[in-house]
């Protein structure tokens, strides 16, 4: 007898489900379609059989990687998961699956996820029991239908509500196929009486949890008596999985409705790539062995369903379906399952150790105590004075030495935009209205002190928000957070004071301002030969202002010529104020960064640490809840990831060992 090749090679019709032929790959392979038509029906169970010895091992991996809830850990394990309308023949399907009687009634029976664990079970006598809350709960078949009622009453409550704290059910039957399947809530949009408002949306929200991974394959039930594309079911499958390269429909109440029925499983209108299967589930009181063989009956006999292809009708050929298509997403996903496993337990593993050490004495709390002062002195010199950052190659804000430089360029940028877009009265009129308003009795063509001054503390007014403004964007990370309030309150005061001090005078002894000045005031001439000229153009093209329309000073040919010096002046002197309120912003910056690192720092930590009575050095040995919490998390996540990996080294070895 040929032996069905093991997981990685599953077959169907002579082909893996990756669509490569590996017909010829082995002559002592055979599809498993034809080992079950070989072999004769008391050798195999009644469903189907089990995969020899190599998908079991398989199969109990998953089981217990999900049994250890590694799935928390953000490791997606292969899942077939059932979903269906209300009343679409979902609970039918999988009795007919598992050989066993599961609860019925009006309105939702499934309220939390389903785990079905099904296993051939060579023993004539089956063994069921209830996994839930860390608990196992042993029952029978007679039994099985109240002991689901009872389980899901303690997890999702006595109501009529639902709950997304999974049930597993554990069924080791002869007879029924080596499958894990995850059974999900009756879709329904309307509320009985006793669901809450919003029962759809919950409903919604664990199917779309359970289906929406890569690794979960959709085992979506449809009646036969309502149209595919109007099914809730459909939709949602449609939306996670939109070319239904993951999707399986089992198509029920084929005896009810099967007019059309060929067409509609054919025709495909809602994208199943993995095919359809035709059932008739069990009717009243018949055994399952009975209504295999009606089933069997129908589609050999029913002049319409007749037509319907053998590899698309039946209850075991939707086992041999799904037992094949499970082993070959659980071969496809395992090498990711370890690698994500390994990553994991690797990354925790790592941050645990950058976690700070437990201190257990008041002589450890000192030398890590110093040790931190010590560390954080050098690293803040490393960032801010010495602008090295090996240690934070990706911390793109932590190269501060460069972004101070960035930030000084776009503050001087700021300021030298703000000056540009301070004035929008034409040229020379705000300097005219300012020495008519400052006239008064004196030499002729004497330029008014308290004329420049007033200009100069309009402009200095126009961007006196600017050096606040970054004073408090400049903030240093992985610093104090009272020390950097104390630095900003401090250096606020400064860039105020340094800001009224360019109000209230106009010294400098930079020989630039001359320069300048000289440099503008050769506009003049040209100035007043446009001035002087009314029928000369009003548009005249100066240095440093570009072009600009002069036409309406004509009128005032007693001041303008004042007007154009104080334009010029002040112009002149601008310059000097803008680059002296980045050069001072420079200068303060860079000693507050000094003073931080070598003095403030180190007295605000030993005040924090060694005020309120002394007690800090104590209160060290005390973690808090954060770092006590993540530490015991990922304590427990590397728990749970070192065993997973070794449920998975072991099916790895034991698949490697039959291999060869």
């Amino acid at each position: 007898m040929a032996l069905v090749s093991n997981a990685g090679l599953l077959q169907l019709n002579g082909k893996a489900s990756d669509g490569e032929d590996y017909s010829s790959a082995d002559d002592n392979v055979l599809p498993l379609s034809v080992v079950l038509e070989e072999t004769p029906l008391s050798v195999h169970a009644p469903l189907v059989t089990s995969f020899n010895d190599r998908i079991r091992p398989l199969l109990d991996a998953v089981d217990k990687l999900r049994h250890l809830k590694v799935m928390q850990e953000g490791i997606q394990l292969p899942t077939i998961v059932v979903v269906g309308d209300q009343s679409s023949g979902k609970s039918s399907v999988l009795e007919s699956l598992a050989g066993i009687n599961l609860p019925r009634g009006q309105g939702i029976c499934t309220r939390v996820p389903l785990i079905m664990r099904l296993q051939h079970h060579p023993d004539p006598h089956p063994e069921l029991f209830l996994e839930f809350f860390g608990k196992t709960v042993p029952t029978d078949e007679t039994n099985i239908s109240n002991a689901i009622n009872d389980a899901t009453n303690e997890i999702a409550g006595g109501g009529k509500g639902i709950s997304n704290t999974p049930l597993t059910l554990v069924v080791k039957k002869n007879g029924v196929p080596d499958l894990t399947m995850v059974d999900l809530p009756g879709i329904t949009r309307v509320p009985v009486h006793g669901q809450p408002d919003d029962i759809y949306e919950q409903i919604s929200g664990i199917i779309m949890e359970y289906i929406k991974p890569e690794e979960s394959i959709i085992l979506n039930v449809l009646s036969a008596t309502v149209d595919f594309p109007t099914c809730e079911s459909i939709r949602m499958s449609q939306r996670v999985d939109k070319t239904g390269l993951r999707t399986l429909a089992v198509v029920t109440k084929a005896d009810k409705a099967p007019e059309g029925l060929l067409e509609k499983v054919t025709a495909d209108d809602v994208n199943i790539g993995l095919g359809y299967v035709c059932v008739r589930n069990r009717i009243g009181d018949e055994s399952y062995e009975d209504a295999r063989m009606e089933e069997a009956k129908l589609f050999d006999t029913h002049p319409l369903l007749s037509k319907i292809d053998k590899s698309m009708v039946s209850i075991p050929v939707l086992a041999q379906k799904l037992v094949q298509i499970q082993a070959t997403i659980i071969s496809k996903c395992l090498p990711e399952i370890v690698r994500k496993i390994g990553d994991k337990l690797n990354m925790n593993i790592s941050e645990l150790k950058k976690m700070p050490k437990h201190l257990s004495s008041v002589t450890d709390a000192m030398t890590a105590f110093l040790q931190i002062i010590g560390s954080s002195k050098e690293s803040l010199r490393k960032i801010l004075v010495r602008g090295e950052f090996e240690e934070y190659p990706d911390e793109k804000r932590m190269h501060c030495t460069a972004r101070l430089a960035e930030m000084l360029n776009q503050y001087s940028v700021e300021l030298q935009t703000g000056a540009e877009n301070d004035s929008s009265e034409k040229f020379l009129m705000e300097e005219i209205t300012v020495l008519e308003e400052a006239k008064g009795i004196g030499l002729p063509n004497f330029l008014p002190r308290t004329a420049f001054l007033t200009i100069l503390q309009r402009k200095v007014k126009a961007i006196s928000g600017t050096p606040i403004d970054f004073v408090a964007k400049s903030s240093t990370r992985r610093a104090a957070q009272n020390l950097i309030a104390k630095m900003k309150e401090r250096s606020t005061q400064v860039v105020t004071d340094i800001v009224e001090m360019e109000k209230l005078t106009d010294y400098t002894c930079d020989p630039e301002y001359m320069m300048v000045w000289r440099k503008l005031m050769e506009n003049q001439n040209a100035f007043n030969t446009v001035m002087n000229n009314n029928y000369n153009p009003s548009n005249i093209l100066m240095e440093g202002f570009g072009e600009i329309d002069v036409g309406h000073l004509r009128p005032y040919p007693n001041v303008r010529d004042e007007a154009f010096d104080l334009k010029m002046r002040i112009t002149a002197y601008w310059k000097i104020v803008l680059k002296r309120l980045v050069d001072c912003m420079a200068l303060h910056l860079l000693f507050s960064i000094q003073m931080l690192v070598n003095k403030d720092m180190e007295r605000e930590i030993v005040n924090e640490v060694m005020g309120c009575g002394g007690g800090g050095v104590e209160q060290m040995l005390e973690e808090s809840p954060s770092v006590a919490g993540k530490r015991e998390r990922l304590k427990k996540s590397i728990k749970l990831l070192k065993e997973s990996k070794e449920v998975v080294a072991k099916i790895i070895d034991r698949i490697t060992i039959n291999e060869d």
